[in-house]
């Protein structure tokens, strides 16, 4: 399949880490780009891919950049199956190319926010190689009823930095916190991170990242 179109931020030197970081509902790669030029990893090339711009049903049918439908915020409502799976073939392209480009699954992390971040969960809990970590930023686990049917025991002990904002109005955190005790019945290996902010970022959240980017990749600032 054709790849996504990208923005791609690197480091003069030699590129030996990379990130694919996906965006929020109605976002493009632009609008983490900051954030990877904040976190200023050596070694390290963030991929941004872009969304294709698809009606969301929960906007109207309005047409924006998506990860896949939205049909209702209501607890329980039904999920864009096709659509979330169709993503995760998108993300799998992107992690192929850095494969190809020589970087190893063990150097490639999965981050996403929000309608990002559940795709990026989905996605590395079912890769079939090892992958250095996932970073779940105000989020969810998406079709969570199949996990335990698709999960790959090569992700089984992968880090998972999961953070949420405790006024988030669009994800409430209850929906969070139940993400994280499903995954963790499941037996993955989280570190759960909560900020006093609403559905966004916060610098003490981007140093946690920061810290847990430079942990898994095994790289000193200094």
């Amino acid at each position: 399949m054709s790849l996504l179109d990208c923005i791609e931020i690197s480091p003069d030197d030699t590129i030996r880490n990379s990130v694919i970081w996906l965006h929020g509902l109605g976002a493009d790669g632009n609008d983490f780009a900051p954030v990877a030029r904040e976190l200023a990893l050596p070694h390290t090339r963030f991929i941004l891919p872009h969304a294709p711009a698809i009606p969301v049903t929960v906007n109207h049918g309005y047409v924006m950049p998506a990860w896949y439908d939205i049909y209702s915020f209501e607890p329980g409502a039904p999920q864009d199956g096709d659509g979330i799976r169709a993503s995760q073939q998108a993300v799998q392209a992107l992690i192929a190319n850095e494969l190809a480009r020589g970087i190893p699954s063990h150097h490639i992390m999965l981050a996403g926010f929000s309608q990002g971040g559940a795709i990026a969960l989905h996605t590395a809990l079912r890769y079939p190689a090892p992958l250095a970590g996932v970073l779940a930023l105000s989020t969810y686990l998406a079709l969570a009823d199949s996990l335990a049917m698709e999960n790959h025991a090569a992700n089984q002990h992968t880090p998972i930095f999961m953070a949420h904002g405790t006024v988030d109005n669009v994800i409430p955190l209850a929906r969070y916190q139940a993400s994280a005790q499903a995954l963790q019945l499941q037996g993955y290996s989280l570190e759960l991170h909560e900020y006093p902010m609403p559905h966004s970022v916060c610098m003490e959240e981007i140093d946690d990242i920061r810290s847990f980017m430079l942990r898994q990749f095994g790289l000193s600032l200094t």
